[in-house]
């Protein structure tokens, strides 16, 4: 089964503009969903209170998109580490990620969280990577039925190597959401990210598609699509064909070309290299 893909954007690009600008422009360009880094919204993103939530969520549905989830979920407040062996500030570190699973259900309905966020939680305190890796575990096993309850979806993202050495691969991702074994944990695939995998991106997004919720597509040096080499056709082709209904969201990390190029030059490369497809 084919289907047409869904286009999203991270919020992050449009760095300086107002919210509601932002909103209309991704829009405009041709964008269905946006994904928010919790930390443009706020210092402390869990203290935005009820009825600015209602305002974001308003915003969003008012200029005809739909709020696909969060990302950068622990960029602030600072000083939270979710494997950290200080078991107080362990704890109040996946006591905020709960946190911020009220807040992505707040702003829309079946929201996921992509849990990359590689200063907190990587090895520290002198923890060995499985410490570490355990207590990872340990804390998305905790916070999994509140998630499930709230109707959202945390995404164990793969990093690579010199990121974080903490889950450095779609493999061990997919280990964890099996070991965990609820529907509020799942993974993702991120083009960039995925730079060190030994295999074809779009043999490992059709090996482990059966846990893969949402994607990211950028460029392997962190520029929007098209501005570099990766051939996005063989990744999109596996999704169209599985019939992938998640969101293909853009996240790029040079936001020197300006928001609204950064959005309508990625938008219409895909779109172009969609229409080059034959399944």
């Amino acid at each position: 089964m084919s289907v047409a893909l869904r286009h999203a954007i991270c919020n992050e690009i449009f760095q300086g503009t107002d919210f509601a600008e932002s909103c209309r422009m991704i829009k405009k360009v041709g964008y269905q969903g946006i994904e928010i880094a919790p930390f443009t919204l706020s210092e402390d993103p869990v203290t935005i209170d009820p009825a600015r939530r209602r305002e974001i969520r308003n915003v969003i549905q008012g200029e005809g998109l739909e709020f696909v989830g969060l990302h950068w979920l622990l960029v602030a407040p600072k000083g939270l580490h979710v494997t950290t062996p200080d078991d107080a500030l362990r704890a109040r570190s996946w006591m905020y990620i709960q946190r911020l699973v009220d807040l992505c259900a707040d702003l829309g309905p079946n929201g996921v969280m992509v849990f990359g966020s590689p200063l907190q939680r990587s090895t520290t305190g002198g923890s060995t990577r499985e410490e570490a890796t355990r207590r990872f575990v340990e804390g998305l096993a905790g916070v999994a039925p509140h998630a499930a309850a709230q109707g959202v979806t945390i995404l164990v993202e793969a990093l690579p190597v010199e990121q974080s050495d903490v889950v450095q691969s779609l493999a061990e991702a997919v280990e964890i959401v099996r070991e965990i074994g609820s529907p509020a944990i799942q993974t993702m695939f991120d083009t960039h990210n995925a730079v060190h995998e030994l295999e074809p991106h779009a043999t490992l997004v059709d090996r482990y598609y059966e846990w893969i919720r949402h994607v990211h597509v950028n460029e392997r040096d962190g520029k929007h699509c098209g501005q570099g080499d990766y051939d996005f056709k063989p990744l999109l082709a596996v999704l169209m064909r599985r019939g992938y209904r998640g969101w293909v969201s853009l996240e790029a990390f040079d936001f020197s070309f300006g928001g609204e190029r950064i959005a309508t030059e990625s938008l219409r490369y895909l779109e172009a290299e969609i229409a080059k497809i034959r399944l």
